[in-house]
């Protein structure tokens, strides 16, 4: 059974970080891209970041630019997203996914999602 595992959320004050990780099981981890995007409340799912296959990474808009730091590690089939110097606006549930190959924007095209994971900033 293909899954992924994400963890790693919780609350953190506005300028602080959030380590979030991404464990993959049951499918060819190093042919995939792997990526994070999220979903805040009354707001539609949107693209964070991505790491295709390859290792080329992909920032999806500039509000985690620069704040953000995706990696991966592929002998652990574990992937990771550093979030540092969070806003409030930050605050989303965050979702693993994973795709064949390369990174998109396209929802739809990611067959494998993990369960979220609550990232909530404030004071």
């Amino acid at each position: 059974q293909s899954q992924l595992l994400d963890s790693g959320g919780g609350l953190a004050q506005p300028g602080g970080s959030l380590k979030l990780s991404c464990a993959g099981s049951g499918f060819h981890w190093n042919y995939y891209a792997i990526g994070w995007f999220r979903q805040a409340p009354g707001k539609e799912r949107e693209g964070v970041s991505c790491m295709d296959s390859g290792g080329l990474v992909t920032y999806f808009g500039s509000p985690v630019k620069g704040r953000f730091t995706i990696s991966r590690d592929n002998a652990r089939n574990t992937a990771y997203l550093q979030l540092n110097s969070l806003k409030p606006e930050d605050s989303a549930i965050y979702y693993c996914v994973a795709k064949s190959t390369y990174c998109n924007t396209r929802v739809e095209e990611y067959p494998y999602w993990g369960q979220g994971t609550r990232v909530t900033v404030s004071s």
